[in-house]
């Protein structure tokens, strides 16, 4: 009989059977869990998931490293959206709105529209990582739905897409640079101006460009694969200058004539060369065929355009000249009676008796004062080089603090005249910087005097010095005059703009501002200015700051006394001076006064100086320049010419104290070239060499 089961024995055949089911949904379960958790939160990628209105609920760890954010920066706080390119974002939807036909809202609606109508949607983005930077990722998004087929959120899984962005850029630019190359190649071949072609060793025509279509009258395909002979009236000449380059590597200036489909023939200059492969195989003939009429017009053309050339160039030629003679006339018409003034305060300088002290003390203010304004002559004719930007400067270091004490005693003068207080910077240590002295100076003198002409009756003028940033330094002069509108500052360094101030009784020629503006930006500075209407102006100035030198600058000596080497018995000699300009004949009278071992004579025009000098023989003569009647380079011609006075010592004085006015002069046989105003120990100095020569040659 069979064996029975109990009951029992099924029951527990049963449960063990659904304890070890349940065991193994467990376990699948936990492997599917540990398989989501491992996809979930590989940092190869970012999985946002979001709740049903978008706010991130889930950032994994591969949204951190992409993004930079920690998922609590970011989970129940913000959208997507607000880690996306706005304006993509927005663009986004506008496209989304025209492709399905609704109104699509910017936002995380357009990042989620289509997977939320249940369309798969793909799409490129930029997001914005926390410090700022951006990186293209590739988004797939997906709705999240409960079982009811609800939408109960949203993920969204990115890759970075940098790389492929990076391999398609490049691709992109290869694309391009061969297109481009290959563009450029036959870019090259068509804008010739020759008829261009290439053969194969045989001399059947491989290429061509379209100059050589129009030579010969016939299309590209047509010309393609033919003789090259064939369209010359001589193929046998033309047929041996493909062998000639074959042989000989080039050819050049090979004369052909080709002969057009019309008949029209055209006589012209063959230059060709072989051209090889990367393997230096010969790949045949590369030849260029010009229009010789039209080499002719075109060196007739350049013949004619070397005519106008030469024609403007000597046209500039002159136009400069007349620029430096007009500065040449400028500069003589200032230095004439500044001559006087200069060399007449240097004798009551140096003369007998000494001055007293407040004498000397107004003396040497003309002085300082006379040798500035000389140096203002000298940055006048500079001018014309700040404009062609050749101006010469000596940039080193230099003090601020001797430059504002010189501007000081210069200006306070004016000042005081005015009714203007002035207050300059007491320094505990010296300013240095990188800068040319004497611009500087020039500068800060216009600001200075610009703050005291506009100011108003009892105004003040204070002048401020202090470090900055970038290592510079300011000078800033505050002024208290009525100031300047936003209008008015707009136009403070237009040339010949005296802003409204042309009819007031100040003088002035609206570039000294410009003049400034243009030296101290050449000097690598910088010059601004700031105002209030009816409270007063501040104009600056910002140059380079320098360490102090290692060697002190020198300190202006005294003026040496006005002396000269004459021997105990010396014989008297006698200079004749040719000057029309009575205050400056006075002054070299008063010179020689002091000279027992000579006499002066004096004429007062070229004609009469040459006169004497033949009458009395003088040891040596000084001429001025610019004399009536005849000038003095032509009195010193014809005094040269003369076989009695040819061997006297000429030395030239003059106001014309431009470089090419000196040249001029010692080109022409002076001895010296001494400008004024005179410095009197140069003179004598120059003097004593002058009657060295004579004595010297007296002996010959």
């Amino acid at each position: 009989m069979p064996k029975t089961t109990s009951g029992a024995g099924v029951a527990d055949d049963t449960g063990r059977l659904e304890v070890n089911t349940e065991v193994r949904r467990e376990q699948a379960l936990l492997k599917t869990a540990d398989l989501q958790s491992a996809i979930f939160n590989s940092a190869n990628f970012s999985s946002i998931a979001t709740d049903a209105k978008g706010v991130i609920q889930i950032f994994n760890v591969g949204a951190e490293r992409m993004l930079g954010y920690a998922a609590a920066d970011v989970m129940n706080k913000v959208t997507p959206a607000d880690i996306s390119d706005p304006q993509e974002v927005i663009a986004r939807a506008k496209a989304l709105s025209v492709e399905l036909g609704t109104e699509i809202t910017p936002g995380f609606e357009a990042l989620v529209f289509k997977a939320s109508r249940g369309i798969e949607d793909i799409y490129e983005l930029t997001y914005i990582r926390k410090d700022g930077s951006r990186f293209p990722a590739v988004v797939s998004v997906t709705a999240l739905r409960d079982a009811a087929s609800a939408i109960i959120g949203y993920l969204l899984i990115g890759t970075d897409n940098t790389a492929r962005k990076q391999v398609e850029a490049d691709q992109k630019k290869l694309d391009q640079r061969l297109r481009d190359q290959q563009f450029y190649t036959r870019s090259l071949i068509e804008s010739n101006i020759d008829a261009l072609m290439t053969t194969d060793p045989r001399g059947i025509i491989t290429d061509v460009n379209k100059q050589m279509e129009a030579l010969t009258g016939c299309t590209r395909d047509e010309l393609i694969g033919a003789p090259f002979k064939t369209y010359f009236t001589d193929p046998e000449r033309a047929d041996a200058a493909i062998r000639q380059v074959l042989r000989e590597k080039k050819v050049t200036d090979y004369e052909l004539t080709a002969r057009a489909r019309d008949g029209k023939e055209t006589v012209v200059s063959y230059n060709a060369t072989t051209f090889y492969d990367r393997d230096r195989t010969l790949q045949g003939v590369f030849a260029a065929a010009r229009d010789v009429t039209e080499r002719k017009r075109l060196d007739q053309a350049l013949q004619e355009s070397n005519v106008e050339l030469e024609g403007a160039k000597s046209a500039a030629e002159k136009a400069n000249l007349a620029k430096s003679d007009f500065l040449s006339s400028m500069s003589h018409e200032l230095r004439s009676p500044l001559n006087a003034i200069l060399g007449f305060a240097q004798l009551i300088d140096s003369g007998t008796p000494l001055p007293t002290p407040g004498q000397k003390a107004s003396v040497d203010q003309i002085l300082q004062a006379g040798w500035y304004l000389l140096e203002l002559i000298n940055e006048i004719l500079d001018l014309a080089l700040i404009e062609s930007g050749k101006l010469s400067l000596s940039l080193e270091p230099m003090s601020l603090t001797e430059v504002l004490l010189d501007c000081q005693a210069m200006i306070e003068p004016q000042a005081q005249k005015g009714g203007i207080r002035m207050s300059f910077p007491l320094f505990d240590d010296p300013y240095f910087v990188n800068a040319d002295r004497t611009r500087v100076k020039q500068a800060l003198i216009n600001l200075l005097s610009n703050a005291i002409k506009y100011n108003r009756a009892g105004g003040k003028v204070e002048v401020m010095c202090r470090s900055m940033a970038h290592e510079r330094v300011r000078i800033s002069v505050h002024d208290t005059g009525e100031g300047l509108s936003p209008e008015k500052l707009a136009q403070l360094f237009q040339p010949f703009n005296r802003l409204g101030q042309e009819a007031s009784a100040e003088e002035g020629t609206g570039i000294g501002l410009v003049v400034s503006k243009r030296l101290v930006e050449l000097m690598g500075g910088e010059i601004g200015a700031e105002s209030a209407v009816g409270v007063g102006s501040v104009f600056w100035i910002e140059l380079s700051s320098a360490l102090k030198p290692q060697l002190v600058a020198h300190v202006d000596e005294p003026p040496e006394p006005l002396s000269a080497h004459v021997d105990p018995g010396a014989a008297l000699r006698t200079l004749l001076y040719v000057e029309d300009n009575r205050a400056n004949m006075q002054l070299v009278e008063q010179i020689i006064a002091r000279r027992p071992d000579m006499r002066l004579l004096s004429a007062a025009d070229g004609t009469r100086g040459i006169a004497l000098a033949r009458i009395h023989q003088p040891a040596v003569i000084l001429m001025d320049i610019n004399l009536p009647g005849i000038g003095g380079i032509q009195a010193l011609k014809l005094l040269r010419d003369d076989p009695a006075t040819a061997h006297i010592p000429v030395l030239a004085i003059s106001a014309n104290a431009m470089p090419l006015d000196i040249k001029k002069g010692l080109q022409a046989g002076f001895f010296r070239y001494l400008t004024k105003p005179i410095k009197v120990n140069e003179f004598l100095e120059a003097l004593d060499l002058a009657l060295d020569l004579a004595d010297a040659r007296a002996t010959t």
